[in-house]
Parts: structure tokens; sequence; C-alpha cells
């Protein structure tokens, strides 16, 4: 059973980039590493063979695998979404309740999560804890250090 994940227009492009780069210019890439490996003579004591070999194994295992996310990769179509309730590309104002700290995240997919760019995975604790809320309420969300209340002060979209 494959897992489909959803992306936003952006992310979507970004894996396709890369797969596109992986097939275009890396596959050629480890095919001639191998043909200049087999150039230097025996292959049975050859090191940098084995080692070329290797490496396009691992390469076409990671093509494989960006192909599979890719044809199970669904689009959200921005425009259907609710801004009454912490959904998917929610961009989400909150406040700690315990420190008064003010922080705003966007949910976005798991393979999009950017902590750095305030980008949250929908499956790390607050992004679970905050989805299907609305403005005003607590969302009580279970941390590795106790629990933390957040209160949704607004929802919008980015």
């Amino acid at each position: 059973m494959s897992k489909i994940s959803y992306y936003t227009a952006e992310g979507l492009k970004k894996l396709k980039d890369e797969l596109e780069q992986l097939k275009s210019v890396e596959r050629p890439k480890a095919s001639q590493a191998i043909a200049d490996a087999r150039d230097k003579g025996d292959l049975s004591e050859n090191a940098e063979y084995d080692a070329a070999k290797e490496a396009q194994g691992l390469l076409e295992l990671k093509i494989a695998k960006l192909e599979e996310v890719a044809s199970n990769a669904r689009l959200i179509d921005e425009s259907q979404l609710d801004n009454s309730k912490v959904l998917v590309l929610s961009k989400v104002k909150i406040k700690n309740q315990t420190n008064g700290m003010q922080l705003t995240y966007t949910l976005v997919a798991e393979s999009e999560a950017d902590l750095k760019a305030g980008k949250i995975s929908v499956t790390s604790p607050i992004g679970k804890g905050l989805l299907g809320k609305s403005v005003g309420d607590i969302a009580e969300i279970k941390v590795p250090n106790g629990i933390m209340n957040f209160e949704v002060l607004e929802i919008s979209r980015d």
C-alpha cells in the first residue's frame, strides 16, 4: 500500500525538479564513472568499479523512491480550504499560555516542513494539536517535557 502525500504547488515542483536532476544529470554521471572504472582493467580486483556500481545502485534506489512519492503526490487546492479552522496550509498565530510568547507557523505536509521558515509539519506534535482548532480555542499539546497550552489567535492563508 502506498502512502499519499499532500503538497503545495511549490513543494511538488521542488520534488519533481529533484527527480529530474537525478535522472538527467546524476544517472549519466554514474554510468560514466562505471565506464571509466571498467577501462582500468581487471574487474575482479577493481575497487573503483565496485564503488561506482554501488553508487549507481544507491542512486537508482533514490530515484525509484522519489518516483513512488511523486506518483502518490496530491496537490492541495488552496481555494477550497476553510479559514475558520486550522488545516494544512493554514498560517496560525498562537500564544503560549504559560509565558505569553506569540508564535506564527504555517502548517505544511511533512516533506515541506522547515522550522527556520516557520513551516511545521501537520504530523508534528504542535501541528497535530492545532489541526481543527478555531480562533479562541486552546490547544492542549503533549510535548516531550509535558503539556503546553496554546491559544489560537489568528488563522489565515499565506
